[in-house]
Order: C-alpha cells, then sequence, then structure tokens
C-alpha cells in the first residue's frame, strides 16, 4: 500500500510541474474582418500530438491553455477558405492575434464523415455508430463499449469511475434519475449521439456560480420528434417459460412520455429499472428511494457471485409509466407524472457448512440449508412541478409508495426443521420542495422535506421448538438456553412509525468567480417503536410475557445548524466548501424498560472539494471532510427482539448513545483525451470512523445461534482505496480496451481493544475489458477480473480467498442478416486447498428481418446443465469458513421475437 501511495503522489506531484500557460487573441482575415470558428492547437515541435486546442468565437477571439516542458511549442492556426499558419511561439503567457490569408479550396469531392469523439468545452459527444455492432439493439448494449463509460450490473451509468448525476433525452430529464428503462429499451438506430456533459450543473441559475463535479448523460436523437420503443416476446418449455418486454416511447419538443411493462419467470431482474439512480443537485431538493425499514427476517438462502440470470428464480410482473410536459408558452415549467408497480415471487435454495478455526469454538461444525420464497408487492406515484431557468428556480416532488410485502422460509439446522414467515405492509409519504428566487444581485433558497413511514412487521417461527435460542438475563449472569414447548409458535410483532423533516433558508452572494451561502437550518426527526414476543417456553425457563421482551420506545431528534456555502469557478478552478456547524440534541425514552438516555452535542463537520482542470484535457482534485453519526432507534431498544430466528438482539440501556466520528479525504487525477481516445482516472482515499460502542456477541457453537450485545469501548475502522483505471480506443482495429487496478485495506477493532484481536482485510482486484469489431463477420466482448482477499482475526490468519471471473460473449455473422452467438461465463474460487470452478455456457441463433426491423432468436442457455454453484467464504467476526452450495436455474430453451415499435 505505501508502494500504491508514493506511486499516486508521484503521478499527482508530475502533472503539476509544469506551470500552465495561456496563449490568447484575435484571428481575423485579410481586410481585418473575424474569423468565426477557426481552430488553434498547440504542439510540440517535431512531434504529431496535439496539447491543447480552441476555436474562435463569433468575435475571432482564442484562448488556449497548455502545459509543457519545451522552451518552445508550435502554435498552428485554421479555417475554411484561409491559408493555414503555423508560428513557433516561447512557453510562456501571451496574446497574439492573426491575420490569415485568403486561400479559395477546389472542392472536387464533398464527403461528410462525422468524428467518433469530439469535444467542445464541458461536452464530449460519441458518435453511437462508431462504437456499436452488428448484434447490438439498445442503448445500453453501445453504451458498455464508448471509453470512459461504464454500466453497473445495477444498471448505473458511470464517467470516469462516478456516477452520473442527470440523464437527459433531447436536453429533457423525463426519467428523474430512473433511467434504467430507456437506457435498457431505446433502439440504438433512433440515437445520433451521445453527449458527457462534464463538470454538470443542473440548476441553471446556478451555472457558472456554484461548480459541479459530477457529468450529465445526454441522449441526442436523430430527430426532435421521435416515436420508438422496444418489444420482445420469447416462450420456452419444461417448464412453461416466458419473457414479455414491451416499451413503447416517445420524444417531442413539448411532452416525452414512456410506458414500460416487463413480465419473465427466466431470471431477468427488471423490477428495479425504475429505482432512482441518479440524484441531480442537492440544490434540487432531496429525493430517496422509498424502502421498508427491514428489522424482521426470516433465515435466507445465500446468492452466488454470479450474473442474476444464473440464479434467480423469479415470476415478476413490472408495469411503470412516465410523462413530461411543458406547462407554459415559454417551456419553463414541466409537470412530472411517474408510476408503477411490481409483483415479484422468488424461489432460493441453499445448503452451508460452517466450520469454526480458532478460540473456544475451534473445530466446532454447524450445517442448516435454507429454501425461502419471497413476495414482493408494491405500488409508487410522483409528481413533480419543476421550473428551471436562469431567473429562478421551483421543484416541488411528491411521492407516496405502499408495500406489502412477505417472506417464507423452511430452515434446517442440526436436523431441526422451523417455519418461518414475515408479514411487512409498509407506508411512505414524501414531498420534497425547493426554490430559487433572484433578489437584485443576490439569489434566495427554501428548501424542506418531510418524510412520514408507517412499517408493521410479524416475525414467526413455527415450531418454536426451533429455535434453542442461548439466553442471559443480564450482563453479568451465565448463558443459559430457552427451551421452547413441542408444537408452540413463537412470534415477534413489530411497528414503527417515522417523521423526518428537514428545512432551510439561505442567501447566495455572487462577486468575480466567488459565491458565498450563507444558511440556517432546523431538522427534526422522531421515531415510535412498540415490539413485543409471544411464545411458549418449558418449565423453568424464562417468561416471555414480562416487559424485557416488549419495547415502547420513542427516539427523537433535533438538529438545528447554521453554515456557509463558499464556490469559486473559473476556467481552471472549481472550489466547493461548506462549512456547517451543527447542534444536535437526541433523546431516548422508554419508561416501560427504563430508558432514559440523552445527548447534546456541537459538532462542526467541514466538507471541501477543489479541481483543477489545465492542458485542455487533464484534471486533479483534492477533498476531504468530517461526520457525525450518533446512531438511531436501532442503537436504543432494550427489551429484547427476534430480529431474525439466529438470535435475540438487544441494547444495554446503561450504554449510551452510540457516536461514530468519520474523516475522510481523497485526491484524483484524471485525464480524457477525445483527440487520441485516451482516457484514464487515478484515485486515492483513506478514512478513519471512531466508535463508542463495539459489538460483544455471545455464540451458542452446538446451534450456531447468535446473541448480539454490545459494550461501551473506543474502537476505529480504518480504510486505504487506491484504484486506477486506463481505457483506450483504437479505430483503426474498431477496438476498445480497458485495464484497472484497485487495491483496498480495511483494519477495524474486533471485541476487545487489542492488537491481535484487530480484524484486517486486504483485498486487489485486476480488471479487463476488451471488445472489438473489426472484422465483418464477428465481433467479442470481454470482461475479466482477478481477484484476491487475505484476512486476518483474533491474531492469526483466517485466510486467503482467491477469485477468478469472466464474461465472454462472441457473435459470428456467417451470412447477412443471420448471427451465431455464444457466452462464457466463469467463476472460480479457491481457499487452500478448496477449489471450485463454475462454468457457465449460452449459445444463440438469430434470424434478423432487416426490412422490419424484426429479429428471431432462439436461444440455449446453462447448456452444461450446471444445478449447484459452490463456493468458499470468510466471517472475519466467528473466525469462520464457510462452504456453501446454492441452488441454480437448469437449462433452458427460449424462442423471442424481437421489434422496435417504430
Amino acid at each position: 500500500m505505501k508502494k500504491n501511495i508514493s506511486l499516486f503522489l508521484m503521478l499527482f506531484l508530475s502533472v503539476l510541474t509544469f506551470a500552465q500557460k495561456t496563449v490568447s487573441g484575435k484571428i481575423t482575415d485579410e481586410d481585418g474582418v473575424a474569423i468565426p470558428s477557426a481552430s488553434v492547437t498547440v504542439e510540440e515541435p517535431g512531434k504529431d500530438a496535439i496539447l491543447a486546442y480552441g476555436i474562435t468565437n463569433s468575435k475571432g477571439e482564442y484562448k488556449v491553455t497548455f502545459t509543457s516542458a519545451e522552451a518552445n511549442v508550435d502554435l498552428k492556426v485554421k479555417a475554411f477558405n484561409q491559408k493555414p499558419l503555423t508560428k513557433q511561439i516561447s512557453n510562456s503567457d501571451q496574446n497574439l492575434n492573426f491575420k490569415m490569408d485568403s486561400e479559395a479550396t477546389e472542392i472536387k469531392e464533398v464527403q461528410l464523415k462525422t468524428k467518433m469523439i469530439t469535444s467542445r468545452g464541458d461536452t464530449i459527444a460519441y458518435d453511437l455508430k462508431a462504437f456499436d455492432s452488428k448484434s447490438d439493439r439498445t442503448l445500453a448494449d453501445v453504451m458498455k463499449k464508448i471509453p470512459g463509460i461504464e454500466v453497473n450490473t445495477d444498471g448505473t451509468i458511470l464517467y470516469q469511475g462516478n456516477a452520473i448525476n442527470k440523464f437527459y433525452v433531447n436536453g429533457k430529464d423525463l426519467m428523474e434519475g430512473g433511467y434504467g428503462t430507456i437506457n435498457n429499451s431505446l433502439p440504438k438506430d433512433a440515437v445520433q449521439k451521445v453527449e458527457v456533459l462534464e463538470n454538470h450543473q443542473p440548476v441553471k441559475i446556478l451555472q457558472d456560480k456554484v461548480p459541479s463535479d459530477q457529468a450529465a448523460i445526454n441522449i441526442k436523437l436523430k430527430n426532435s420528434v421521435t416515436m420508438t420503443g422496444r418489444g420482445e416476446v420469447g416462450i420456452g418449455a419444461d417448464p412453461f417459460l416466458w419473457n414479455i418486454k414491451l416499451t413503447p416511447m416517445f420524444f417531442g419538443q413539448k411532452s416525452q412520455w414512456v410506458v414500460n411493462y416487463k413480465t419473465n419467470n427466466v431470471g431477468e431482474q427488471v423490477e428495479n429499472e425504475g429505482n432512482i439512480l441518479a440524484f441531480g443537485s442537492g440544490w434540487e431538493g432531496k429525493r430517496i428511494n422509498a424502502a421498508q425499514n427491514d428489522w424482521l427476517n426470516v433465515e435466507n438462502a445465500s446468492t452466488p457471485n454470479l450474473p442474476v440470470k444464473r440464479y434467480l428464480m423469479n415470476s415478476v410482473h413490472y408495469l411503470s409509466a412516465n410523462y413530461l410536459t411543458n406547462i407554459d408558452s415559454k417551456k419553463e415549467w414541466e409537470l412530472k407524472a411517474n408510476a408503477n408497480y411490481t409483483n415479484n415471487a422468488v424461489e432460493r435454495e441453499d445448503y452451508r457448512e460452517t466450520t469454526y478455526q480458532t478460540g473456544d469454538l475451534a473445530g466446532s461444525k454447524v450445517i442448516n440449508s435454507t429454501r425461502n420464497d419471497f413476495y414482493t408487492d408494491k405500488v409508487k406515484g410522483e409528481l413533480i412541478f419543476t421550473k428551471n431557468a436562469k431567473k429562478g428556480f421551483f421543484k416541488n416532488t411528491t411521492s407516496f409508495s405502499q408495500f406489502w410485502n412477505g417472506d417464507r422460509a423452511v430452515a434446517v439446522r442440526e436436523g431441526r426443521t422451523g417455519n418461518e414467515s414475515v408479514e411487512s405492509p409498509t407506508s411512505s409519504f414524501q414531498n420534497s420542495l425547493s426554490t430559487i428566487i433572484p433578489w437584485k444581485e443576490k439569489m434566495v433558497n427554501f428548501k424542506s422535506f418531510i418524510n412520514y413511514q408507517d412499517d408493521r412487521q410479524t416475525l414467526q417461527v413455527s415450531p418454536a421448538s426451533y429455535l434453542l435460542i442461548p439466553f442471559r438475563e443480564n450482563a453479568q449472569s451465565p448463558i443459559g438456553t430457552i427451551n421452547f414447548a413441542p408444537g408452540s409458535l413463537a412470534e415477534q410483532s413489530f411497528r414503527l412509525k417515522t417523521l423526518d423533516t428537514s428545512h432551510s433558508a439561505n442567501i447566495s452572494f455572487s462577486t468575480k468567480g466567488w459565491t458565498f451561502t450563507p444558511q440556517v437550518g432546523f431538522d427534526f426527526s422522531t421515531d415510535k417503536l412498540n415490539t413485543n414476543f409471544d411464545g411458549i417456553t418449558t418449565s423453568g425457563n424464562p417468561n416471555f410475557n414480562g416487559p424485557a421482551y416488549e419495547n415502547n420506545l420513542k427516539f427523537t431528534e433535533v438538529n438545528p445548524s447554521a453554515s456557509l456555502g463558499i464556490n469559486y469557478k473559473s476556467e481552471a478552478w472549481s472550489l466547493f466548501a461548506n462549512m456547517p456547524v451543527n447542534f444536535n440534541n437526541i433523546k431516548a425514552e422508554d419508561d416501560l424498560r427504563g430508558v432514559s438516555k440523552t445527548l447534546n452535542k456541537t459538532t462542526f463537520t467541514p466538507n471541501v472539494f477543489a479541481q483543477y482542470t489545465f492542458a485542455s484535457f487533464w484534471k486533479a482534485s483534492l477533498n476531504g471532510n468530517i461526520s457525525n453519526n450518533f446512531g438511531d432507534i436501532k442503537s436504543a431498544y432494550a427489551g429484547y427482539m427476534l430480529l431474525s430466528p439466529t438470535g435475540f438482539n438487544v441494547m444495554d440501556p446503561n450504554n449510551p448513545i452510540p457516536q461514530t466520528t468519520t474523516s475522510s479525504a481523497g485526491s484524483r487525477i484524471e485525464y480524457r483525451n477525445p483527440l487520441n481516445n485516451l482516457f484514464f482516472n487515478v484515485n486515492y482515499s483513506l478514512s478513519d470512523s471512531k466508535r463508542n460502542l463495539i459489538s460483544n456477541p455471545i455464540l451458542d457453537p452446538t446451534t450456531g445461534f447468535t446473541l448480539m450485545q454490545y459494550i461501551e469501548q473506543e474502537n476505529h475502522a480504518k480504510s486505504n482505496r487506491f484504484n486506477v483505471e486506463v481505457g483506450k480506443y483504437f479505430p483503426k482495429f474498431k477496438t476498445n480496451a480497458s485495464v484497472s487496478y484497485g487495491n483496498t485495506e480495511t483494519r477495524s477493532d474486533a471485541f476487545l481493544d487489542n492488537q491481535q484481536f484487530e480484524n484486517k482485510n486486504n483485498s486487489q482486484t485486476y480488471g479487463f475489458k476488451f471488445n472489438n469489431t473489426y472484422f465483418e463477420w464477428m465481433s467479442i466482448d470481454y470482461n475479466g477480473s482477478i481477484s484476491r482477499t487475505t484476512q486476518d482475526s483474533r491474531g492469526g490468519r483466517l485466510g486467503v480467498n482467491n477469485g477468478y471471473n469472466h464474461n465472454l460473449a462472441l457473435f459470428f455473422y456467417p451470412i447477412e442478416n443471420h448471427t451465431i452467438g455464444f457466452n462464457w461465463d466463469q467463476v472460480n474460487t479457491s481457499n487452500g486447498t478448496n477449489k471450485y470452478n463454475n462454468p457457465f455456457f449460452d449459445v444463440s441463433y438469430q434470424f434478423s428481418w432487416a426490412k422490419k426491423k424484426i429479429d428471431f432468436e432462439l436461444k440455449w442457455m446453462n447448456v452444461g446443465n450446471r444445478r449447484v454453484f459452490e463456493t468458499y467464504n470468510l466471517d472475519g467476526q466467528f473466525n469462520a469458513i464457510t462452504y456453501t452450495r446454492i441452488q441454480l436455474r437448469p437449462s433452458q430453451v427460449m424462442f423471442t421475437v424481437k421489434f422496435n415499435f417504430k
């Protein structure tokens, strides 16, 4: 790690060694008339590499900034119908004006040829046709191949390793961050180019005042009014299989809409397409992915480190609709209405053998298996009013979500079988308001956020005798075992009502690139928790009717705050900092359990980011912040709760409110050059979290059940992360390739404040991506990674876990409109002498009816009919190694018809 840090610092300092120089001036013709759109480039003498470039504006003015170690550089100017000129200039800041001689250009033949990657200002545009292959059909298929852009498995789009903050289509944000539907279903033929808007500030009134370090994506369609979309209908047999996708879309100048219905039982996880993946700017208010407070859970079967389609046993129906329209003649006001409904059933099954390595449990082995049925039934609606103009901003978002979820499990542990179920209805309501009003030369911003959620959950275990839970009355008493009456039912009931509110007001002053924003805020939240456990025990065991198994807890947080925001933006520098002072007041009360805790603390939590852009293609940045977390209601309950059939959890009422202070810092160097199609970034970050409570679990080696408790003791969790990624597109060979390396080291105190009881984890990952469309008869995509994880705990080496994953997709085009596909997923794991290789193969044949743009596909998935996944995992908390065998999807054959709506 020290070598990584040194290497990063050397690289960081080397790019800043030479001072940045700027050449500016004006370019005119022989008569002194300004020449717009002339190109000005700076090159090192004798080298065919552009250091920097610029384009003259309508007044003929240009400005080029560059960095070079040479004493002199070549400045070249080119313009249509003008004679090109080259002048060697000194490597210094200077102002140079040029007059160009007229030179008529005889054009024998005009051939329009779009460049693959073009750049202008903070916008980089990619011509989609330059990166697609014959097998690609949707925008997502091509986006994965564009240099500098990545698409994660959850659909999140990354640019230079960072998540984007907006996803536009023809400049409009229809999906409000839930862009997965469009990315997966927009036909590539409808797209002209993909634009990356670097350092994108989505709030127009703040542009050139409040900088941003995030990029946005704008999909520019070929037509300003487009009716399009994608559909698939597939069926299979043994058992009966279906996969239906219908996603019509309309993109107009005044309105846009997308309707999406997807259903399948073939393992495609379509229900997450509506998740918010891009959250925009904090000035727009607050948006969250509504989720349940999942306190109570059945035992869950494991999931393998495989593509979801290999193991997901599902039956899903997902319906969504998104609509946007302008409601005024100036097209400043927008109304957006979004809704989605999910009905999903998932089956899962596994077998586990856990062997404890050290300590009193050394040699103990627990064998268990779990079979699950998970049921999701939820609906969400959202209404958004937005005005985003240079002279004002307004946004109000109202959303409502309702869940009717239920989970089931049949768990077998050491020969005992338990039937488990959780019912969990949840209602959730949010409203977010933000408005920015110009006031003379100032801006006034008001923000308000309200969130109310009501969670009800009931966990049942039958028979209750399955539990055999280890138990102690207090921290000093010896451990015992609760024995339930044979055939009885154990039931844990739970209800949590949550209200979160946040209100703030600020005023911004701008002068000479600086913007100062003093702000006052008031946050208030309250949680009301009521729980009860009921179970019949055998004689001589604890009584479950007492208050020890009940909670009636109220947890309140009041947080007034005052802060100063500082922003600066120039051509080369971007700076934003926030200096908040928070007055934290927390109170936890439960008269039933004798809980009465308070905390009053003033904290200073600064957040700073600085970015420097130089030599046209380089960016260097530093960031740092301090944050505090004072726990929540999960850290204050004092009545025993059966959160899972694996054991009771409880917090000691005498423990103080948890306090975690996290300090973190990071640095980044980024290079993106569309002229030679080269992109890379280097990142280093470190963090230290100081906590006042540490876990003290009690484990029964016979049953494997755990009683979670905590003790008051200062402890730390530290991490260092280093990663680098380099990507380049080779147009001559139609090849895009990238390599990456990551090293993460974490250290955390285990159960005692002693070096020999420290958990240590070091993970190294090597990645390689490659795609090629050079040959007319073949295209190839490859994505591979090698990982190595070393884990030490309780003073000894727990183990070393090695992994190798890859995905290879080959497509052959032997005859026009005919495609033969081959897909190979490989997942290997090893731990010492234990090694498991898991290969998966798919083959397909597709005929394309080119005239109608319809594809007919026959696909055989999991050709080898591999039914289980085997792997080893390390558990540092209990010094254990777990062998896991997980049920997978069997071999299946599908016939699918694919088509565009237009």
